[in-house]
Formats: structure tokens, sequence, C-alpha cells
């Protein structure tokens, strides 16, 4: 593919000498979305590059609901799962910057019935295990829920109270912090007010209907899996509310750039090989650039993908009702060159950036 898309890129600009390159960049991501998102099978896709201080281009492809015929816009929401944790990390890491918590502390402080008690904070953001001078990776998005009791503890308002409250901060209006969030009645934590209700309901009716893809390409509606928040999943949000998430992060609105530049290390294995996973995203190189990325998947109904190029100040955010963004890759080894949509990304803005 990266052959490919140098001859096209090249013969584009040899066709139209006065285009600046990355004009023609986008031109080609856009055209190549298309055919990739038919081949894998995604009714509906969502999709938009950001720069450091926006977003730079964004389309929607597709229909968030066949049977109604509706197509997909950019402020079309979707069910994010996997990447409701970038934002709980990076609560967390604020956290860590007042001095509230600490990466070393153990989550038996927070949650002593925890089977993951005798780990840290730092540990369960990393999916590491074992010590310090041999840490061992695993996936397991599960092991986030006992930092719901760390983040309490530090800002002494639930979990999702805290989330709502970082929506609210960076005017994520499309954004809802679970699905369940507006049946709450007392005694339950985080009901939000009659305004954020009607809000989140008018939000929640807008949501892209989630498809299962059989063998043969065909879509089915069915109910989106997850049901609640946690600290991995359950946030339904946009490409374009995700962008200001992410220009925030970037621009230091949220954690210090020396806390997000560490964040976006892994911890060092055995071999002094750094591991796939960072504080809460994933962390690889490709041609040399630094790559941070993240993914959400709720099987058989929708998955997302938001991928950083740190150096060139870019991202790509893609949100689909269906699960072909991910499945049947295996993004959770944490090599994202796997996915064809990551590639396609990475071979053009890893030259060109956000100029």
């Amino acid at each position: 593919m990266r052959r490919l898309v140098l001859v096209l890129t090249l013969g584009l600009l040899c066709l139209r000498p006065g285009a600046s390159a990355q004009g023609l960049v986008f031109e080609l991501f856009q055209e190549y979305l298309e055919p990739l998102r038919v081949q894998v099978g995604i009714p509906g896709l969502a999709a938009a590059i950001v720069g450091p201080d926006g977003i730079l281009w964004e389309h929607a492809y597709g229909q968030q609901d066949i049977a109604a015929t509706i197509a997909v816009r950019p402020d079309t929401p979707f069910p994010v799962e996997g990447l409701t944790e970038v934002v709980t990390a990076s609560i967390v890491l604020r956290c860590v910057e007042d001095r509230r918590l600490s990466l070393d502390d153990r989550i038996g402080e927070f949650a002593p019935t925890s089977p993951d008690a005798d780990a840290t904070i730092g540990q369960l953001l990393t999916h590491t295990s074992g010590s310090a001078e041999n840490p061992v990776f695993s996936y397991r998005p599960q092991r986030l829920d006992p930092l719901k009791a760390a983040i309490r503890a530090c800002t002494e308002d639930s979990f999702r109270e805290t989330l709502s409250n970082t929506l609210n901060q960076f005017a994520m209006v499309d954004s809802v912090p679970g699905p369940d969030v507006v049946e709450l009645e007392p005694p339950d934590e985080g009901i939000p007010t009659q305004s954020d209700r009607e809000r989140y309901v008018g939000v929640l009716k807008r949501q892209a209907t989630g498809y299962a893809i059989d063998a043969r390409g065909r879509a089915s509606a069915v109910q989106w899996g997850t049901r609640t928040l946690t600290p991995s999943g359950g946030l339904v949000s946009t490409v374009r509310d995700l962008a200001k998430f992410d220009v925030a992060l970037r621009q230091g609105l949220i954690v210090r750039p020396d806390t997000l530049s560490a964040a976006w290390r892994g911890p060092m294995g055995r071999g002094g090989q750094r591991l796939p996973h960072g504080f809460g995203w994933f962390v690889e190189t490709f041609g040399g650039e630094p790559v941070v990325w993240q993914f959400g998947l709720d099987q058989g109904a929708g998955s997302s993908l938001m991928v950083t190029l740190p150096t060139k100040g870019i991202t790509m955010i893609l949100l689909a009702n269906s699960d072909r963004l991910v499945r049947p890759l295996p993004l959770a080894d944490g090599d994202v060159t796997v996915s064809p949509f990551a590639r396609l990304f990475l071979n053009l803005f890893s030259k060109v950036g956000a100029q």
C-alpha cells in the first residue's frame, strides 16, 4: 500500500503542480476510505483528521441507519468503547500532577477486594503485571475498573461525575457519559441536571444503529452491547467532540506536555525493549516516527480507532457502526499497522503532518 499511495501522490502532484502536498493527501485519504469501508463491511463511518488547533478535515460515509436511510454525519454519535480509556487515563494523570494520586499507589488502597489489589495504578494503565524489572503486558481493559475508586479519592466525585465534568469543560455537547445516565435515579451517583438529561436524551436519539455483518457482508441491526459507563468503555461521542478532547490534550489544557510525553512511552520490558502500551495509550513507531493510538470494540455492533502522530501534530479519528474497524485484527497485541485504515493514515500523513 505504501508504494501505491506514494505513486498516486506523485501522480497527482504532477497533474496539479499548483496544489499543496497536504491538500492532495487529504483528497487521497478521503477517496481511499470509501472502498476500504465497503470492503471490510462498515455500513456507516465518521472520520476526522485533527491538527494542533482543530479539525483539518472531516467526512462521513454510508448510513447510520440503513432501514431509515439516514446518512452518517460528522456529528453522528457512536459508542466509542475503548476510547473511553484515554479520557480515564487523562483524569488519572491530572490527579498525579496534583499529587492526589501516584502511579505507584496500590489498587488495594482504593479497592481492597479487587483481584488486582496488589497492582499499582501505573500497572493498570499500562496493562502490565509482574515485577518492575520484568513487567508482562496483557491487554485486559476490564482491569481498569478499580480506577473508579482511585478517581473518587482524588476528585471526591464519582467517576461518572468526574468524566461528565471533563466533557462539559471542553464543550463536548454531543457526548454522553454512559447510555444509562438518562435512567439514573436516587440513590444512584452521577445523576445529571435536568438540562443535561434532556441533552443526553437528544444525543442518544441521534446515535448510530449498530450492525452485525455476516459472512456474505449483509448487515443486521443489533443492540449496542455496553449499557453503562466504566473506565474502559461506555462513552458515547462524535468525531467532532473527540477532536475537541484531542486538541485540549495536545495543547496541555488537561495535563502538562511533559506528563503526556511520559504517558506516551511504554514501560521497559526484559531485554530493554519498550512494551506496546503507555499510560492509557498504545505506543509504537512507524518509519521512525512515534505513533500513539487506542481502539474501541463493541463486538458485533461497532468499533473505533484513534491514531496520533505526535511529532507531526496530527490525529485520525474513525467511528464505525460495525465491529469491522477492529475485528478480526489482533490490535490488542499492540501493532496498529495490521489495520488497513491505520496504514493508510500513516503512509499518507507521516511525511506531511499538520502543515
